[in-house]
């Protein structure tokens, strides 16, 4: 286990929670890699019946670190992050188990991409949702050019993943990938109520109808191929690197 993820079971329910705050939750390859295992490891435990994704209160995460971008847009010194970050994606298109996402503040990035593999979100009203990937002069990842607008639409998937534009807790309810929004500080427990109503449930038909609802992992794991093949050849596209170079300026200035 890295210092930056802590893996809790209780209850026939996992959670794992994102603790690097100094950094908002920002992934790194241990993060990712660490995240991938406590998925894959609960997949033939029967006494994990569901999982939680959770950043604690006040962040999500804020997506990639983007030190690690910045490297992997300059040298090949990213392969790793992007071999880490796509086993992640991966872990989440096979996962059979109920997944809920405790959002409370900002999930940017894969932080709101990774939702859209979860069957049930709770966000507080002060989370916000951003992808901000064309302004990095890069593409969707993590199958959210296929999920999304399957979720909520052409219209509002354009306007979020090409756009870049940044939904309200309540804006996300409204487009379906928030199940329901909670006051600060409340997400854990309330998801952790949910964990306990779909615990109670008979595991076998919950697993059953979770695969009847859900789109084949096979079909979902295509579309992160295409994506990361994309995303790697943007990585070095001179748009990608000029745009991280004026990011990390403007974040020294």
């Amino acid at each position: 286990m890295t210092e930056h993820l802590i893996v809790t079971d209780e209850d026939g329910t996992r959670a794992i929670t994102m603790r690097r705050p100094e950094k908002k939750n920002a992934l790194t390859q241990d993060m990712y890699r660490e995240m991938s295992h406590a998925i894959d490891t609960a997949q033939n435990n029967p006494n994990i019946r569901c999982l939680i994704i959770t950043g604690g209160s006040g962040v999500f995460t804020a997506g990639n670190d983007l030190d690690d971008f910045l490297k992997a847009g300059t040298d090949t010194s990213g392969a790793a992050r992007v071999t880490n970050a796509t086993k992640f994606l991966y872990s989440l298109a096979h996962n059979v188990k109920p997944i809920i996402a405790a959002v409370d503040g900002i999930a940017i990035g894969i932080g709101t991409t990774m939702l859209f593999h979860c069957d049930y979100v709770l966000a507080s009203t002060t989370a916000t949702f951003s992808t901000p990937f064309i302004q990095l002069g890069l593409v969707p990842e993590g199958a959210s050019s296929l999920l999304m607008p399957r979720t909520m639409g052409y219209q509002r998937a354009f306007a979020t993943l090409v756009m870049g534009h940044t939904m309200t807790a309540e804006n996300a309810r409204v487009a379906g990938f928030v199940n329901v929004v909670v006051a600060p500080g409340q997400t854990e427990m309330e998801a952790k109520k949910a964990a306990r109503e779909i615990c109670a449930l008979p595991a076998e038909a919950v697993a059953i109808s979770r695969k009847l609802l859900r789109l084949a992992p096979d079909e979902i794991t295509r579309r992160i191929d295409q994506e990361t093949h994309l995303f790697g050849e943007r990585m070095k596209s001179p748009e990608a690197v000029n745009a991280f170079m004026r990011f990390f300026q403007r974040k020294k200035s």
